[in-house]
């Protein structure tokens, strides 16, 4: 069965980083979708209920807080795993991201190793 990966990020540059991050799994039957703001995000998340979503806090037409709170707590989907980007490390901002039901909270820049060892782990797909 495939699984699916949303990417979800105003930035061009960070999708295609995350992309190129993560292409690897698409040889173990991973898809992986993007969107470039959080409305388009939502959309996503509701059509294709990925397994996994990284998803940046600061975007235009709908934050990522505001992404994930729908997907958490008025979609209930506690089963899509939410792992939010941010150049915003502050405790203040990872303690909204766990408030509105993010999983893990990442800062910006990331790690790549660091992206593709939790996607693993969330997919339970062999290191």
């Amino acid at each position: 069965m495939t699984q699916k990966i949303l990417i979800v990020d105003d930035e061009p540059h960070i999708r295609l980083l995350l992309a190129q991050t993560l292409e690897e799994l698409e040889d173990e039957d991973v898809e992986i979708l993007t969107a470039e703001n959080g409305e388009e995000g939502l959309a996503e998340i509701q059509a294709e209920h990925p397994n996994l979503v990284f998803l940046d806090v600061m975007m235009p037409k709908m934050n990522g807080f505001d992404v994930c709170h729908a997907v958490k707590n008025e979609l209930k989907l506690p089963d899509i795993f939410v792992i939010m980007l941010t150049a915003k490390g502050q405790e203040f901002d990872k303690q909204r991201g766990q408030a509105v039901g993010a999983d893990v909270y990442m800062t910006k820049p990331f790690d790549p190793d660091e992206v593709m060892a939790k996607a693993r782990e969330v997919l339970q797909l062999p290191g």
